[in-house]
């Protein structure tokens, strides 16, 4: 009986101790079907990259020597929404566009130069068969992006020409300018009606509504005609020059603060877009450029009056240029790679996903915007035209050759003297001959 027990009371301990390892082998097996579905097919594909969102903020007359964070000019107007975007993007040094402002906008526009598309001074009137720069992004990325134009036009004078051209939405001037900036004429997807809105307030209040409507990617071309003459004293709320006199005859005396209340004012309102951005720039690249130089009655040091906006001297055509927001991974950073205009046509579109690097003039520098030894320019171009009398200028990383309407020459050392003082071919050496015949001949190519 007591052998019977003990095998009784084994047989019942072995029995619980198996129960016990069923038990946790069902609680295990349950587990990892909770964790790993069964039907693997059904689980959720990864998803694709999201395409950026592209701003692209065209100031009007504006040069280095009015811009923060460059060393020209003695006086600088208070730019936080500008500064911060540097802070977290790119600067660039080198960037050449055209001397005035309508054969920039076309190049940028088209990809092309001046003498391809016609347009070489104001007034001139793109060709609508030109292939836009909204259009080839749209093709790139087969309709992935809704497209807009707001402020800014100047590149013909008919309503409609923009939406022409591949414009989803246009909203601004049509003109080079305005006479009031509370007192001008708007003209939305070719219908024109009078507006009192201070004009950099309404084209960013036209911004803000447009990009709150879209449900896909966008590119917006935002072109302010600020800081443009008429010289004047913007809204008080938008600028830190303080209090000055609307006298016209004291404006006329002393522009520059005035001329900083503009581009103040343009600060402000940026900031109040890219606030309004869902996501602000997560998601979202700003791209900020002057299209020309500064105008001689408020140019500073060490530019000169007649070397100034109109010239293709430094102060006419090297701009300044930042980018920042979402992809852009070089923080803070300077760049001195030689980029013009054109560039900014195969760039945009590969920051929407193109594999176009070059097209017509226009070179991509997108490699750049992360990694700062990414190859570019050997020579950048830049020309101007005034009554069909053509002048234009070829630099390498170091020399610039500008050769006038008349065939006059002169050569200048960026390095050594980066605001032309010294022309080299007044006395020049053999080196410098050399150097000559080379960017000549690469003028003539690009000319081409």
């Amino acid at each position: 009986m007591k052998t019977i027990k003990h095998l009784s009371k084994n047989y019942k301990q072995g029995f619980l101790a198996q129960s016990t390892i069923f038990v946790l082998l069902i609680i295990f097996f349950c587990n990892s079907c909770e964790k790993q579905p069964v039907n693997t097919s059904e689980a959720p594909e990864k998803p694709e990259s999201v395409l950026p969102n592209i701003l692209l903020v065209i100031a009007d007359d504006i040069g280095k020597d009015a811009f923060p964070n460059y060393p020209e000019g003695q006086e600088k107007p208070q730019l936080p929404i500008l500064n911060n975007l540097m802070v977290s993007g790119i600067t660039f040094d080198n960037l050449w566009t055209y001397s005035v402002c309508s054969p920039t906008r076309a190049s940028i526009l088209t990809g092309k130069l001046g003498h391809h598309t016609g347009v070489m001074e104001v007034e001139q009137d793109i060709s609508l068969n030109e292939e836009s720069l909204h259009d080839f992004l749209k093709d790139q990325t087969n309709g992935g992006y809704d497209t807009a134009l707001i402020g800014k036009w100047h590149l013909s004078n008919t309503f409609t020409d923009p939406n022409s051209m591949g414009v989803d939405y246009y909203s601004g001037i049509i003109g080079g300018g305005v006479s009031s900036y509370t007192n001008w004429n708007r003209v939305t997807n070719g219908e024109r009606e009078s507006a009192t809105t201070y004009t950099t307030t309404e084209f960013s209040n036209q911004a803000i509504q447009w990009v709150s409507q879209r449900t896909k990617p966008w590119f917006l071309w935002l072109a302010y005609n600020a800081p443009h003459t008429p010289f004047h004293l913007a809204p008080t709320n938008l600028h830190s020059q303080g209090s000055l006199s609307e006298d016209e005859a004291v404006i006329e005396a002393a522009p520059l603060p005035y001329y900083f209340s503009a581009i103040e004012s343009l600060d402000a309102e940026l900031g109040r877009i890219i606030e309004s951005i869902p996501n602000g720039l997560e998601n979202t690249i700003v791209v900020f450029l002057g299209d020309n130089g500064t105008p001689g009655k408020v140019v500073q040091f060490p530019y000169r009056k007649r070397r100034a906006k109109g010239s293709i001297f430094q102060g006419g055509i090297n701009v300044p240029m930042v980018i920042s927001g979402a992809g852009i991974t070089r923080k803070g950073e300077r760049e001195d790679a030689l980029i013009q205009s054109t560039d900014l046509f195969t760039t945009i579109a590969q920051m929407a996903g193109s594999t176009i690097s070059e097209k017509h003039n226009s070179k991509s520098f997108h490699p750049l915007l992360s990694d700062p030894n990414a190859t570019s320019r050997t020579y950048a171009y830049a020309e101007n035209s005034t009554d069909g009398n053509v002048s234009y200028t070829v630099r390498d990383s170091k020399h610039k050759l500008i050769v006038d309407a008349d065939g006059t020459e002169s050569i200048y050392d960026l390095i050594s003297d980066p605001y032309e003082s010294n022309n080299l071919l007044t006395n020049p050496s053999p080196t410098i001959n050399v150097v000559r015949n080379i960017l000549f001949q690469e003028a003539l190519r690009i000319r081409k």
